[in-house]
């Protein structure tokens, strides 16, 4: 999330436009989407009350914008998320890592949130929020199969909505272990080498082998 910075002088109207930005994004993350005001906006930026409407035609549309803005820092996580998808069939742990950075980062998870609620109330805003979960999705596809990326980012929403409503987001070891599991699950749309190497995914116990009893151990006739 980008800091507000000293309000530019009004001979730079598009740094003025982008403190008012900045200033919403900020208020949205920490009191949701329906609490920000053309009042409180200007105060945060350091701009004149008549600036907030006279860049933007309306709150909603500076809600929309600062929103957009959101969403783009949160496509900067998915970025560092995408190189590490070719590890999830080897090392889930280093997989998970952006992941699990990104959870602990309470600002990108309540911006993320942020989204969310505007999604659920704003079907003009479905396909912002949705946006994190559908790109995931789009990327993890082809490596691991539809089924099991729609899995995977189904959990990854939860585990969201985990930190957020936690003192401690899910550690490394449990995210790779979920994940694994997930990995595990059939899935007919999975490319042929989708199948986890040994050591990644959920094993199991090996039978005991047959044995025969000893002299000492057989029945007396």
């Amino acid at each position: 999330m980008h800091a507000t910075q000293p309000a530019p002088g009004k001979r730079d109207p598009e740094g003025r436009r982008r403190a008012i930005l900045d200033a919403a994004a900020e208020l949205i993350v920490e009191n949701g989407p329906a609490a920000i005001t053309h009042r409180a906006i200007a105060a945060r930026a350091g701009v004149s009350l008549g600036s907030t409407t006279q860049y933007f035609a309306s709150i909603d549309e500076l809600r929309e914008q600062a929103l957009q803005r959101i969403a783009d820092d949160i496509d900067r996580n998915l970025a560092e998320m995408e190189a590490t998808i070719p590890d999830l069939l080897g090392d889930v742990e280093h997989a998970m890592v952006p992941l699990r950075d990104f959870l602990r980062d309470r600002r990108a998870v309540d911006g993320e949130l942020a989204l969310i609620a505007s999604g659920t109330v704003d079907a003009r805003m479905r396909a912002l929020a949705r946006r994190w979960n559908d790109r995931l999705a789009a990327m993890l596809a082809p490596h691991i199969g539809r089924a099991r990326a729609a899995a995977i980012t189904v959990y990854l929403d939860g585990a969201t909505v985990h930190a957020a409503l936690h003192d401690e987001p899910l550690s490394l070891d449990d995210l790779a272990a979920a994940v694994r599991a997930l990995l595990a699950m059939p899935d007919a749309s999975a490319p042929r080498s989708a199948i986890p190497r040994p050591g990644t995914g959920p094993t199991t116990a090996s039978p005991a082998p047959a044995t025969t009893p000893t002299d000492t151990e057989r029945p007396l006739p």
